[in-house]
Formats: C-alpha cells, sequence, structure tokens
C-alpha cells in the first residue's frame, strides 16, 4: 500500500493547498484527489513539481506500507 504524506509535508512547510496548487500549477480538485490518496497515479512531472515547491523528496510525500 502506497501512502501519501502530501497533508504532512505541507503542515511542515506551512504551506496550504491552495498556494500548493497556485505554485505548481495543478488544480485543487487534482491535488485534492492526491492529497486523500484517492489518486491511482502520478506523473513524474507532477512529483517533480511538488517536490521543488515543497523543497523535499518523492520519498517524504510517497511512503510503502505492507498490508
Amino acid at each position: 500500500m502506497i501512502i501519501i504524506n502530501l497533508d504532512v509535508m505541507l503542515a511542515t512547510r506551512k504551506m496550504s493547498l491552495t498556494e500548493l496548487s497556485e505554485k505548481v500549477g495543478i488544480t485543487m480538485s487534482n491535488l485534492s484527489i492526491l492529497k486523500k490518496g484517492k489518486a491511482r497515479a502520478i506523473r513524474f512531472s507532477t512529483l517533480e513539481a511538488i517536490c521543488r515547491v515543497l523543497d523535499c523528496q518523492p520519498g517524504d510525500i510517497l511512503e510503502y506500507k505492507s498490508e
């Protein structure tokens, strides 16, 4: 199972989802789907943009947990 820790990174960086949406250029609805763990896929370019804005590594956002 892949866990999305976007909400944790946003809190750590004291950034709102709206602010991230504006800086990354992704709609609020798509970021919300990702944040809630409902996304079935993420493009590398999207992950790269999120990491650039949040100044983090992909592993800070994505986490693997065995069921």
